[in-house]
């Protein structure tokens, strides 16, 4: 059936002057179909799209109320409305019961009303549909948004699996996800100790999405970041007016997080008042909002991680001992970068690629001799300052590779203090990629001894990013004379080798 190109309306009453009085009025907006009997009408319903019924209330063979449930029933989608000169209350009533009656119209009736009560069932016809088309939908969203979830549910634990750590093989950092792994499945607190920056936020997530609470809620809060009044009402909500500044009723995260996890970090720095309270949520399980007198129960594991010395600080009476074997069921320690030398270059490659994506800056690497020198470095806020330091070369880099040239000069000196130490016991040389490798390499001494001469002019240039004025000024040597030493050994600005 092709559907035309507007409404549809069936118009029946068994007299023609009426029919065609009411065609003539709405043919302008519909595609008007006439009948003067109900059986007529049947016919034309079942071959016509028809989307609103007019019908006389008096006919011979039937009542308009009676047709008009022969029309619910077997197209319970069609828009009924009776026209009459009679109006009993009763009968309305009764119509509206039996043949979903939409809208009763007097005789005598007024044009401009008849094609108003027209357009509004058009438009009541076409909201029916569109509910019935979202109701399906939403019908099938169920089980789609519920994959959805399922799917990026699967994503966040591969994104925080302990396999997804950055490391180098035979990293420290593989005992400690060891470990991790292990008390992953079991209900209990874990103490994740480190400096600040090597990553203990990370393992918290991923012994969270390591566990059986891996589908439920995992929340962070920095407890060094805020005082003990927003900390208590961040973590154990507050009533309406319980404090200044209190406008709405605030549920806290321990709540929030029922069934999951929360991650205290930086616990080490709360105050002896607040470790109270927060004892008594681990040892009974129950907390109280700020300003109500209602305890409520939730199950929430606790992971707190701090970069003190909490066994220090419990000596010294800054920290309750009591509290510390309640956090400290299984405590776990991430290595600083400077202990773990071998991840600098993987952990750089995997930040670097992260950051040229979401920046829209492509590089294609390091420049060989960049890696020696973040490897030689200290990094004493270890990754994050890595990752701080990436980024600034990303900005700074005008070429496909991140050179030496784009380091911070505290960098490049840290780089070579760490490397060999001269004769004043200070350090001068870049890493063990450079001059160790030169004094680890046998042969006679005047071979020897050329190798760590050509090892210094390297770092130096490195550390006085290739000018060779200020290199030159440096060692002592005329410029001339340096680049002859150059030329000699073969040393020119790239990999950090030379030829000789």
């Amino acid at each position: 059936m092709t559907l035309p190109a507007r409404p549809g309306i069936l118009v029946v009453d068994d007299e023609p002057r009426s029919v065609e009085v009411i065609a003539r009025v709405l043919d302008e907006d519909f595609d008007v179909h006439t009948a003067l009997s109900a059986a007529d009408a049947l016919r034309i319903l079942e071959n016509e799209w028809i989307q609103i019924v007019f019908s006389d209330q008096r006919m011979p063979d039937v009542s308009g109320v009676e047709f008009l449930t022969q029309v619910r029933e077997r197209w319970p989608d069609v828009v009924r409305i009776v026209i009459t000169g009679y109006i009993d209350p009763e009968d309305i009533i009764g119509a509206i019961n039996t043949a979903g009656i939409h809208q009763f119209i007097t005789k005598p009736w007024h044009p401009d009303h008849l094609l108003l009560t027209a357009r509004n069932a058009a438009r009541l016809f076409q909201l029916q549909r569109e509910h019935d088309r979202l109701s399906g939908e939403l019908k099938l969203l169920t089980p789609v948004a519920e994959g959805r979830v399922v799917m990026r549910r699967d994503r966040v634990r591969q994104r925080y699996h302990f396999d997804s750590m950055v490391r180098a093989p035979g990293s420290p950092v593989d005992e400690v996800c060891r470990k991790a792994a292990q008390v992953a499945g079991f209900n209990v607190p874990v103490l994740i100790l480190g400096e600040t920056g090597t990553g203990k936020e990370l393992l918290a997530r991923a012994v969270h999405y390591g566990s059986p609470r891996s589908d439920r809620p995992f929340y962070a809060e920095n407890c060094g970041a805020i005082p003990d009044e927003l900390l208590e009402s961040e973590l154990f909500g507050h009533k309406k007016g319980a404090f200044t500044g209190a406008h709405s009723t605030r549920i806290g995260l321990l709540e929030q997080a029922d069934g999951g996890t929360v991650f205290l970090d930086e616990i080490g720095d709360i105050s002896p008042a607040f470790q109270v309270k927060l004892l008594r949520f681990l040892q009974e399980g129950e907390i109280r909002p700020v300003g109500s007198n209602e305890t409520k129960t939730v199950d929430v594991r606790v992971l707190a991680a701090t970069h003190r010395d909490l066994t220090a600080e419990v000596r010294a009476g800054r920290f309750r001992e009591d509290l510390f074997y309640r956090l400290s069921t299984m405590a776990l320690t991430m290595p600083p970068l400077r202990d773990r030398p071998a991840d600098i270059p993987v952990l750089a490659r995997h930040i670097l690629d992260r950051l040229s994506a979401a920046n829209g800056k492509p590089v294609s690497g390091f420049a060989p001799e960049t890696l020696p020198c973040l490897e030689a470095y200290g990094w004493p806020g270890n990754v994050r300052e890595l990752q701080n330091e990436i980024m600034r070369m990303l900005v700074l880099c005008e070429g496909d590779t991140l050179g030496t040239e784009l380091l911070s000069d505290h960098v490049l000196r840290g780089a070579a203090m760490n490397a060999r130490p001269n004769r004043d016991g200070g350090g001068d040389a870049l890493a063990d990629a450079i001059t160790l490798e030169a004094l680890s390499q046998g042969g006679p001494l005047k071979g020897r001894i050329e190798r760590v001469e050509a090892s210094i002019l390297l770092e130096t240039l490195v550390r006085c990013r290739w000018n060779k004025s200020r290199a030159a000024d440096e060692l002592g040597l005329s410029r001339m004379g340096l680049r002859a030493k150059l030329e000699r050994y073969g040393i020119e600005r790239g990999p950090m080798t030379q030829r000789h």
